[in-house]
């Protein structure tokens, strides 16, 4: 069984917003693969490492839980998620519906300053691959792509729904450890939807968004399958 623990110490934290502040550490010692898949999530060691009690870890690790990065078993703790193609399908089905509700809204919104907020966040995308950030660094300025088209639909709840698949989302992709060869690619795949969004084009902008993450879908999918099939074969 595997026992990993994580492999860096982490700075300590103060008492306020305890538990969240804990589980964002968590979950971006699991997305950056310091803690892998299968590995248990010991309380004692974090909350040691952290300076904390082991409460807020306990409850940090049931909002990870409910984020799907790590399951319980009874009398035995917290374990990273396995991650199986049928949860990838389910993941970005999910995606899709959110996103594709997502940029409906927001060409009925459309105005210059959503216009400026994403223009600038594509152009991040273009940078952070011109520097050849780490996988961690793209996959954020992936995200945050995302995040922000769902807080300029002015639906919360749509923020709220993506924020947790977001988590997921930058796991699997850490995973499999590159989506293209190229690193432009992934500005560039951004390109069409904000353009369809300055045309206020809602046909054009739903078939781009589904486009964008059918394709994101099949790469990583293709490349888990083959993740999987180099772990059975050795």
């Amino acid at each position: 069984m595997t026992q990993a623990q994580p492999s860096s110490s982490f700075q300590q934290i103060d008492r306020e917003g305890l538990v969240q502040r804990v589980a964002k550490l968590l979950s971006k010692a699991i997305v950056s693969g310091k803690l892998a898949p299968g590995a248990r999530l010991s309380e004692s060691v974090v909350a040691r490492e952290l300076g904390v009690s082991r409460a807020p870890v306990r409850e940090a690790a049931r909002l990870l839980e409910s984020s799907g990065l790590v399951r319980s078993e009874p009398n035995r703790g917290f374990f990273v998620r396995q991650v199986s193609i049928k949860a990838l399908n389910d993941l970005y089905e999910l995606r899709l519906a959110i996103e594709t509700a997502v940029v409906e809204r927001l060409v009925q919104n459309w105005n210059e300053e959503l216009n400026a907020t994403l223009t600038a966040q594509v152009a991040e995308l273009h940078r952070v691959a011109t520097d050849e950030a780490d996988i961690f660094t793209q996959v954020e300025a992936d995200m945050q792509f995302h995040r922000l088209m769902c807080t300029g639909s002015d639906n919360p709840k749509f923020l709220q729904v993506f924020e947790q698949v977001a988590i997921e989302t930058e796991f699997s992709i850490m995973l499999i450890g590159q989506l293209y060869d190229d690193p432009t690619r992934i500005a560039e795949t951004h390109e069409p939807i904000l353009k369809a969004l300055r045309a206020r084009d809602a046909t054009k902008a739903v078939s781009s968004i589904r486009y964008h993450i059918s394709e994101a879908q099949r790469i990583v999918i293709d490349q888990f399958r083959l993740l999987e099939e180099g772990k059975t074969s050795t």
